[in-house]
C-alpha cells in the first residue's frame, strides 16, 4: 500500500504546482510580463481551493466519486470567485480515476456527465466559442475514456493472469494423472505377472513336494518347471521395472501377444490345468496393445483357473474375431474352491485393460458349474 500513496501524494503535489503554473501563465498572457511578484498576487482562496481539489487526489483510487464531487465544487467555487476558467486539471485527474477505479458502469457515466455540464456551463458564462465549448468537452471526455480503456485493460490482464493459473493447475493435475494411469499400468502389469508366475511355482512346488518320495522323476520336472517359472517371472518383471530407469538404456524384449498364447497354455498343463486352446477364426493383424492385453487377460483367467479351479481343474480358451472385434473366453469346470489366497484383483484388473481399448468385459459364473469370461476387444485398440 505504500507505492500508490507516494504516488499519489507526487501526483497531488504536482497537480497543485501545475495549476499555479497555469494561473501565472493566464496573468503573463493577458500582461505581457513576468515577475516573481506575480506569484503572491494570486489569491489565497485560490491556493486553498488548488490545496484541496489536490489533497482530495490522495483517495482517488479508493474513493474516486468523493475526489471528482470535490474537484467540482472547488470548480464551481472559482467559476462564483472568479478565479479560475473551465475545469481545472484536478477534475481531469478525478475523472480518469472514475472511469477506471468504478465498477459501476451508470456511475460512471453520471460522473462525466456532471463533469461535461460543469465545462460546458462554465464556457457559457463565459461567452466562449462554440470550438471553445467542444474542445472542453472534448477534453473532458476523453480524460473519462482513458481511465475506462485502462480499466478494461486491467481487467483483461486479470483474465490473462487467471487462465494461466488455470492452465498451471490443469497441467499439474493433468501430470497427476499421468502418473497415477502410469502408476496403475504398471501395478497392474505387476499383479498379472507375479500372480500368474507365482501361482505356478506354489502349485508345482506343491506338487514336487507331495510325489518327491514315490516318483522322484516327477518330483525334479516339477523343479525343473519351477525353475523355468522362476526365470521368466525375473525376465518379465526386469521389463517392466526397467521403464522406470532414467539412468541407462535397458534391451527389451518383444510385449507378449497372440502368438505366445499357446506356450502359456502349454506352461498351464505343466501346472496341472488341463487347458484346450481354440484360436480358428482368430484375427492376424492386430494392434499390438490389444495383443499385450489378450495376452494378460488370458493369462490372468487362467491362473484363477489354477488358483480356484480346485483338484485336476480343466479350461477352455477359444480366440475368434467379429465385426472387427477380437473375442476371448476362458471357461473352466472347476470347483470354485479356491486352494491359493487372491488378491481379489484378476477381475478388476482384466475388467481395467477390456475398457481401457473400448472393449467390453463378462464374468460370471457357468449354468453347469464352473466360471466363465468373456471380452471383447476392438482389433485396432480405440480407447473408450
Amino acid at each position: 500500500m505504500r507505492w500508490p500513496r507516494s504516488a499519489d501524494s507526487v501526483l497531488a503535489i504536482a497537480v497543485f504546482g501545475l495549476e499555479v503554473v497555469g494561473i501565472l501563465g493566464r496573468s503573463v498572457q493577458e500582461t505581457g510580463e513576468f515577475s516573481i511578484s506575480m506569484v503572491g498576487d494570486i489569491p489565497v482562496a485560490t491556493y486553498l481551493l488548488l490545496a484541496v481539489s489536490s489533497i482530495a487526489l490522495l483517495w482517488r483510487t479508493n474513493r474516486p466519486l468523493f475526489v471528482l464531487g470535490v474537484t467540482l465544487a472547488a470548480s464551481l467555487m472559482w467559476d462564483v470567485i472568479g478565479l479560475a476558467l473551465g475545469p481545472s486539471l484536478a477534475i481531469l485527474v478525478a475523472l480518469y480515476s472514475v472511469g477506471r477505479y468504478i465498477e459501476d458502469d451508470r456511475a460512471t457515466v453520471l460522473a462525466a456527465t456532471a463533469a461535461v455540464i460543469l465545462a460546458v456551463a462554465d464556457d457559457l458564462i463565459e461567452v466562449e466559442s462554440a470550438s471553445t465549448i467542444a474542445v472542453s468537452v472534448g477534453i473532458v471526455l476523453l480524460a473519462w475514456y482513458v481511465g475506462r480503456r485502462m480499466k478494461g485493460r486491467r481487467q483483461y490482464l486479470a483474465l490473462l493472469e487467471e487462465r494461466a493459473e488455470y492452465l498451471e493447475r490443469e497441467r499439474a493435475a493433468e501430470a497427476q494423472r499421468a502418473v497415477a494411469q502410469e502408476r496403475t499400468r504398471i501395478a497392474r502389469e505387476l499383479h498379472d505377472l507375479v500372480a500368474h508366475k507365482v501361482s505356478m511355482i506354489t502349485v508345482q512346488a506343491g506338487a514336487a513336494q507331495t510325489v518327491a518320495a514315490r516318483d522322484p522323476e516327477r518330483a525334479v520336472r516339477a523343479m525343473e518347471a519351477i525353475e523355468e517359472a522362476g526365470r521368466e517371472a525375473l525376465g518379465e518383471l526386469r521389463q517392466v521395472l526397467g521403464v522406470l530407469r532414467t539412468d541407462e538404456q535397458q534391451e527389451l524384449s518383444p510385449m507378449h501377444g497372440l502368438a505366445d498364447i499357446p506356450r502359456l497354455v502349454s506352461d498351464m498343463r505343466q501346472a496341472g490345468v488341463d487347458v484346450s486352446l481354440s484360436s480358428d477364426g482368430a484375427p492376424h493383424v492386430v494392434s499390438t496393445r490389444v495383443e499385450l492385453a489378450a495376452y494378460r487377460i488370458v493369462q490372468e483367467a487362467l491362473t484363477n483357473v489354477l488358483k480356484h479351479g480346485g483338484p485336476n481343474p480343466e479350461a477352455e480358451v477359444r480366440l475368434t474375431s467379429d465385426d472387427g472385434m477380437l473375442a476371448i473366453e476362458v471357461a473352466d469346470r472347476g470347483s470354485g474352491v479356491s486352494s491359493l489366497p487372491g488378491s481379489g484383483q484378476g477381475l478388476v484388473g482384466m475388467r481395467e485393460r477390456a475398457t481401457l481399448l473400448g472393449g467390453t468385459f463378462e464374468s460370471g459364473p457357468r449354468p453347469g458349474g464352473g466360471f466363465r469370461v468373456s471380452v471383447r476387444l476392438p482389433v485396432e485398440g480405440s480407447p473408450s
